[in-house]
């Protein structure tokens, strides 16, 4: 496979604003091109737009179980570097994310070691971010 091309991410939300800033303003994320029912950010290198939509019935259940957390379903997020996750989780609590999962490290000390944490936007979007300690491990098994 050749160069690794940026995704494109198409999600719901309830406020436009209140999910604009904290996209731009939490996350870092650079805002691009907008109108007033969506907009689309820089996430990470990546095209995430956010589309205005009704608030939606939400699923029934906690999760999947991985690792001995529940892990919610559907999910999105980015793969950090190892030295960057520890930088953005420490962001992340001081603007008083509540965590869905803390950041921890999963599966330490065998294939796949990696750090990793999960919360929600402001319109209950969960959003998973990692780091591998070897990224080579990314897909091993």
């Amino acid at each position: 496979m050749g160069k690794i091309q940026p995704f494109h991410l198409a999600i719901p939300v309830t406020t436009l604003e209140e999910n604009r800033i904290f996209y731009r303003e939490i996350l870092g994320c650079e805002e691009g091109r907008s109108s007033d029912h969506w907009v689309d950010f820089n996430f990470f290198g990546h095209q995430l737009v956010l589309h205005v939509q009704e608030p939606q019935p939400k699923p029934i259940g906690k999760g999947n179980p991985v690792d001995g957390k529940d892990v919610p379903i559907p999910h999105f997020g980015v793969v950090l570097e190892w030295e960057d996750f520890q930088n953005f989780a420490e962001k992340l609590k001081s603007n008083n994310i509540k965590f869905v999962i803390e950041p921890y490290i999963r599966f330490e000390g065998k294939t796949g070691e990696q750090a990793t944490m999960f919360f929600k936007d402001p319109s209950g979007n969960a959003l998973e971010f990692k780091a591998f300690k070897n990224i080579d491990q990314l897909f091993a098994k």
